[in-house]
């Protein structure tokens, strides 16, 4: 199952998940819940409804939190967690992600991506990225409080399962945010870096078949 980030950017995996789908059967729920507890709880009854479990679960950026916040709380429902180009979890590093977009944009440069591929291949159009209008006011800032209170940390730490987490090496989102905080508090965490790629991997023109190796091996082991 793959989690959208945003929060509410339904439909914005709906190329990986297009792609995925030529060999493995694959979810992809949309979020129309506006509270954490409620995103967390839509996921859970997806699984259980839709899937059997316990499942492979990728979350993207803001995905990648509520992904973990899930495994954590229903580890019954999940096989391996697989987090993508996910935010820092811990709040000191987030002066540093700031600083690298204004860097960029200053610069005249994209802020997240390295070289995405352009056009995007015809299955990305299969499921339009639609924002959830709101959506993203009504949770993040409760998401932003979550990290700089230790919450966001102390929960994921709880996670049983394998944990790896996919990152590009131009993420405005530093690595070691993900990495050293997960190392610390995961027993079984790995950290794959993709060069030359940014915030949205299965789209860097560089990194995306990378990416998709990558992902299809932690599904098939």
């Amino acid at each position: 199952m793959v989690v959208h980030g945003g929060p509410g950017a339904d439909g914005d995996l709906g190329d990986m998940a297009a792609r995925l789908s030529y060999r493995h059967g694959v979810l992809e729920p949309m979020q129309t819940a506006t509270t954490i507890e409620g995103q967390v709880d839509e996921l859970r009854a997806v699984i259980e409804a839709r899937a059997d479990p316990p499942v492979h679960l990728l979350g993207h950026s803001w995905g990648a939190w509520l992904a973990g916040l899930l495994a954590a709380r229903h580890p019954c429902l999940v096989r391996k967690l697989i987090l993508v180009a996910s935010g820092p979890f811990e709040a000191r590093y987030v002066p540093e992600l700031s600083a690298t977009r204004a860097e960029r944009q200053a610069a005249g440069g994209d802020t997240d991506n390295c070289a995405l591929i352009t056009p995007l291949a015809a299955e990305a159009r299969s499921l339009p990225h639609v924002p959830v209008p709101g959506m993203l006011e009504l949770i993040w800032p409760a998401a932003s409080q979550l990290r700089a209170s230790g919450a966001l940390l102390d929960a994921v730490a709880a996670i049983k399962c394998p944990v790896v987490a996919i990152h590009g090496d131009y993420d405005p989102h530093p690595v070691e945010g993900v990495r050293d905080p997960l190392t610390r508090v995961l027993p079984d965490f790995r950290m794959v870096l993709l060069e030359r790629c940014g915030h949205s991997p299965w789209r860097e023109r560089y990194a995306a078949d990378s990416f998709y190796t990558v992902v299809e091996r932690e599904i098939t082991t």
